[in-house]
């Protein structure tokens, strides 16, 4: 009798070692330091949300941005060193041309839960987006966005005068075009690096969303913030997934890996466009630094860029990156934009009314047999 509980015991846990074999650990670098929203929330929440969507089948395993920094996200999906990537088209616009172009919108962004759920529509919806994203080597699984960016800086600007000369970090073409337009020198520094750029004097600030003073620590360089508007980075690939690892998965498990995804793209979006920014703005203000509203010649400056920017985009988009029909991208990209305001609007901040609406509008509609391969 004893033998036979004991074969039953062996049997139970050789059963239990399947299972466990079975669940599947994917490897998540968000690339950004843990005070990010794209560490918390988003890849946080994913890492809770994926196991509750697969039945447990997918797991997550956080790889740290001393690892995987935001500037190789691309080379890590690519090596396999990690298989589930927040990735920046914006940084890698050779690769992702379609996708990228929409950054060339910041400047006409609405509200960031607008435009989050605009840029995954796209993306979802559009063949070239697709195309690339295969060819590059990964999937794209949602969008999220930022508030909209100002100027942090260690000089005043009080008026359109003060940009001359004034050396700004970039963090993609529509911020160097707008900061050359109006006299200002851009650099194309990754975001890591700015705090180490501005507090050794290389730069003199940045465009950048004002959470940036938490999450890059730049509450202690920065000396004022100029409330002249960027438009939003929407420009996001927030879960890009490895071809060969979402190859592997089930079409249930990349429908759950989905559903987390977009779950924890609406709380990102909430913290970095609405929550962060608020919390950053008051700590800066605590922090003796001076908030100095955008002049009305800075203004004017901006807004007319913000109109005439969009054929200098389309040219710029078909000449070096060969895109083609830039201009009506565009269009159904702001229509989109069009949607969206008016959907979120509605829900009047639900963060879970959002995720279903783009749960339903986008990703109810993805075959999964077939999405990303």
């Amino acid at each position: 009798m004893n033998r036979y509980v004991r074969l039953l015991g062996v049997v139970s846990l050789a059963a239990l070692a399947v299972g466990m074999v079975e669940a599947r650990e994917l490897r998540l670098a968000s690339g950004a330091p843990p005070a990010h929203p794209a560490s918390d929330p988003l890849y946080n929440s994913f890492a809770e949300f994926l196991p509750e969507e697969t039945n447990g089948e997918l797991t997550g395993l956080m790889i740290g941005p001393e690892v995987v920094n935001i500037g190789t996200v691309k080379q890590a999906l690519q090596s396999s060193l990690a298989e589930v990537g927040n990735l920046l088209p914006l940084f890698v616009p050779a690769d992702l041309p379609n996708t990228a172009l929409m950054g060339d919108l910041s400047f006409l962004a609405t509200t960031p839960h607008a435009m989050g759920a605009a840029m995954t529509e796209y993306v979802v919806t559009c063949g070239e987006c697709q195309a690339e994203f295969k060819t590059m080597g990964g999937v794209f699984v949602g969008a999220g966005s930022s508030d909209v960016y100002v100027l942090l800086t260690t000089k005043p600007v009080n008026s359109l005068a003060d940009m001359k000369g004034l050396r700004l970090r970039s963090g993609g073409a529509p911020y160097a075009r707008w900061a050359e337009k109006l006299g200002a020198a851009p650099a194309q520094v990754p975001v890591s690096d700015q705090f180490e750029a501005v507090s050794q004097g290389v730069l003199d600030g940045t465009m950048a969303s004002i959470s940036d003073l938490i999450s890059y620590r730049l509450i202690d360089v920065a000396k004022y913030i100029i409330d002249v508007p960027l438009g939003t980075y929407h420009t996001t690939s927030n879960f890009t997934v490895a071809t060969t690892a979402w190859s592997e998965l089930t079409p249930e498990q990349r429908e759950g890996f989905a559903r987390a995804a977009n779950k924890s793209s609406a709380l990102f979006t909430q913290s970095w466009g609405y929550d962060r920014a608020a919390s950053a703005r008051q700590a800066a203000v605590d922090a003796g630094i001076e908030v100095i509203p955008a002049s009305q010649d800075l203004l004017d400056a901006t807004n007319e860029f913000r109109f005439s920017d969009i054929p200098d985009a389309v040219a710029l988009a078909e000449s070096q990156l060969g895109v083609t029909d830039a201009a009506d991208k565009i269009a159904r990209f702001q229509a989109l934009v069009d949607k969206w305001t008016a959907i979120t609007a509605a829900t009047e901040g639900d963060v879970d009314a959002i995720a279903a609406a783009v749960q339903t509008e986008v990703w109810d509609k993805v075959d999964w047999s077939t999405y990303g391969l």
